[in-house]
């Protein structure tokens, strides 16, 4: 093992210890659901303490009926799907304590656990819109003023170990209690008020495979007492995991080239994904994850599959796992994929009753590499990424647990019960419909322009991911900015690319690959202008507008059309001009170009037919609000060109000039652009869409 290596696996051996990040002064200026607000961010802020959306915390709070005006007891406990790290005062369901109560007047057994939630509504205090989630009775039913219950790596790892109940009793003494494996829900919530009835000492119980729940009469004190339990955790399983390698030691080193490798293998898994709908991946080589794919244990453990139902839901019973030696070989994933889609169609099989759900995707979620990494596929980027730090939170977990016994997975009947749970589903089918580019990956190059910019936003709009391209850092980064606060960071990625140099276009396709999955659509967009009478014309001008609007749609669209072709299908979108179907005086340098870049639209949709991939071109006219193209010198000569000043004049000589009187601007480029991305036109290649307000010059025939 060499010294990177031996660092990467000392580094990845060892449990985060956190630590408070409690602040009185924050903290003395808030209310009561202030204050649990505070303290669920805190806690849900750190992913050592518990995972994405994963975990609830409550607080009893004083109300006020507002039909009887008399005050009442309010339990105040995260809502059903929301993120404590992330969520706002409104992502807590409110319910009346005293109903909550009552409600046990209902409960005869375990069967009735599905019965209790639709019960819940019942309990709404002030008309509180916000779904109580399956975990509510665990607060309700202790009498505790403040409760959290999360899912941090080190005490699952003891929920999850053969040896979790002694080590429990052997770093806290009695004072945190364990009960066996029961899945959430009202049961539950009995199990543990009936334990803390019986040892009233306990100051919180582990739950075997699932977490711990704890509490305090404070909601300082009840942070305090969680991330205290937490340290404790990590502590011991760092004290019993010391220097020794873990999951029986290497076998298989990182390889150097890891990154290079799942640049060509993800296009190739993603095209072998059934279903209606592509998938999008997420790639990672953290140390945790090299690590574990490259251990002696991994096939034993990876077969195991995951314990704590947070992450089981987002990562399937179990992963797939393929031979790095054999990941050129089309013929050994076709059938790993098929293998795996008939394994999980077994486990359906074995496990299904009557009343259940029809089998949904049997595709895996989590591919893991040993030497390369983990990739993970999801119907969109963010869940991608999610689902792939919760299977860090598994091998995080799988560690400690194998550092004090045997690593004990769920029950594979268990499992089926949590995913094809009634509520899973009915919470699966109110999602509203994916919006139309959901789980597609665009390119665009001249991302940070006007037309660039204005397609990137618009193809985001509805649901896909985009790479933008262009050789302006600095605007890149400032688009990328913009995009990030409207769409959040997963769906943007950025690559500084001159589309003239071959090396950084083959690099920045080979990016998306690896950051995306691969490509969908295509937007040939990078350009410039020059303007000058033919006699004038110079061959260095002659050549940089055949450098970039000629080679340089040459050399993208031949990257796109690779990935494509490997996929089954795409769009390329040309953005041309009414220039490349039109003569124009005094560009002929510019004309030309584009109107070989329109022939070139034609040549590809001609050989992309017979691999789904289709080929139209947009050929817009003076757009020139918003451009970057018209910021300099071509606006000058275009004016000159007209003899008019390059003022308010120019832009009022090309709207007087079009049929329809109208400016042409980016976000009508960006709307022809995504008629011709999305199915609206699955049907059309080859074709051109004037964007103009109308020139009968540029007329097609």
């Amino acid at each position: 093992m060499s010294t990177d290596t031996e660092a990467l696996a000392r580094s990845a051996t060892k449990f985060a210890v956190p630590e408070s990040l409690w602040n009185d002064d924050v903290a003395a200026d808030l209310s009561p659901p202030e204050l649990l607000l505070y303290r669920s961010n805190l806690l849900g802020s750190d992913l050592t303490v518990t995972n994405f959306g994963g975990g609830n915390t409550s607080a009893k709070l004083e109300g006020v009926d507002p039909l009887t005006g008399e005050t009442v007891d309010v339990l105040w406990v995260k809502g059903s799907g929301g993120d404590i790290g992330s969520m706002k005062i409104e992502g807590f369901a409110t319910l009346y304590q005293s109903r909550l109560l009552e409600l046990e007047k209902h409960y005869s057994g375990p069967d009735d656990d599905d019965k209790m939630v639709g019960y819940l509504p019942h309990c709404t205090y002030n008309l509180n819109t916000r779904a109580a989630s399956i975990d509510t009775p665990l607060h309700s039913l202790l009498p505790f003023a403040h409760i959290d219950h999360v899912h941090p790596d080190a005490i699952i790892a003891l929920a999850a170990s053969s040896e979790g109940e002694a080590a429990t009793q052997e770093i806290w003494n009695g004072k945190i209690g364990w009960l066996p494996w029961k899945r959430p829900g009202f049961t539950l919530g009995v199990m543990i008020r009936d334990y803390v009835k019986q040892n009233p000492d306990v100051q919180g119980v582990m739950l075997a495979g699932h977490g711990i729940i704890c509490w305090a009469d404070t909601a300082k004190d009840c942070y305090e007492h969680t991330i205290q339990l937490i340290a404790d955790a990590a502590s011991y399983l760092n004290e019993k995991l010391g220097d020794a390698p873990a999951f029986g030691g290497e076998i298989v080193a990182p390889n150097p080239e890891r990154r290079a490798i799942a640049e060509a293998l993800m296009p190739k898994l993603r095209a072998l994904m059934t279903g209606d709908r592509p998938k999008l991946a997420h790639y990672s080589d953290d140390a945790e994850t090299l690590e574990f794919v490259g251990s002696a244990d991994f096939e034993r453990l990876a077969r195991l599959g995951t314990s704590c139902p947070d992450h089981f839901l987002r990562t399937k019973i179990a992963p797939l796992t393929l031979d790095p030696e054999r990941l050129n070989d089309q013929a050994y994933l076709q059938s790993s994929l098929e293998d795996y889609r008939a394994g999980y169609a077994g486990y359906y099989q074995r496990c299904a009753g009557p009343n259940d759900p029809a089998m949904r995707d049997a595709n895996p979620v989590v591919v893991l590499v040993p030497g390369v990494g983990r990739i993970t596929f999801a119907a969109n980027k963010a869940t991608a990424r999610i689902a792939g730090e919760f299977y860090g939170n598994a091998i995080n977990v799988m560690r400690g647990a194998e550092a004090i016994g045997a690593y004990v997975a769920l029950d594979e009947q268990e499992a089926f019960n949590i995913e094809y749970w009634a509520l899973e589903e009915a919470k699966l089918q109110r999602m509203p419909k994916p919006k139309p580019l959901v789980g597609k990956i665009a390119v665009v190059t001249g991302g940070a322009g006007g037309i660039g910019a204005a397609t990137a936003a618009r193809l985001m709009r509805e649901g896909a991911c985009v790479m933008l391209l262009d050789r302006d850092e600095a605007a890149l980064d400032a688009a990328a900015a913009g995009f990030q606060s409207e769409f959040g960071k997963d769906v943007i990625r950025t690559a500084i690319c001159d589309v003239t140099d071959e090396a950084a276009v083959a690099a920045a396709f080979k990016s998306c690959a690896v950051e995306f999955g691969g490509c969908d659509i295509f937007v040939a967009n990078a350009g410039i202008a020059s303007s000058a009478p033919f006699e004038e014309t110079t061959s260095a001008m002659w050549k940089k507008n055949f450098d970039v609007l000629a080679e340089g749609y040459f050399l993208t669209a031949r990257s796109a059309f690779t990935l494509m072709k490997q996929q089954g299908e795409g769009s390329m979108v040309f953005i041309g001009s009414k220039n490349g179907v039109a003569a124009a005086n005094g560009a002929a340098a510019y004309a030309s170009a584009k109107a070989a870049a329109n022939h070139l639209a034609r040549c590809l949709a001609l050989e992309g037919a017979a691999h789904g991939i289709r080929v139209n071109t947009v050929n817009p006219d003076a757009v020139i609000k918003g451009s970057r193209i018209w910021d300099g010198d071509w606006r000058k000569e275009r004016a000159s060109a007209h003899g008019i000043d390059t003022g308010k004049e120019l832009e009022e000589h090309y709207r007087l000039r079009s049929m329809l009187k109208r400016d042409v601007l980016p976000a009508d480029v960006a709307e022809a652009v995504y008629f011709f991305a999305s199915d609206m036109s699955a049907k059309s290649t080859g074709n051109m869409l004037n964007v103009d307000a109308g020139n009968a010059q540029a007329f097609t025939r």
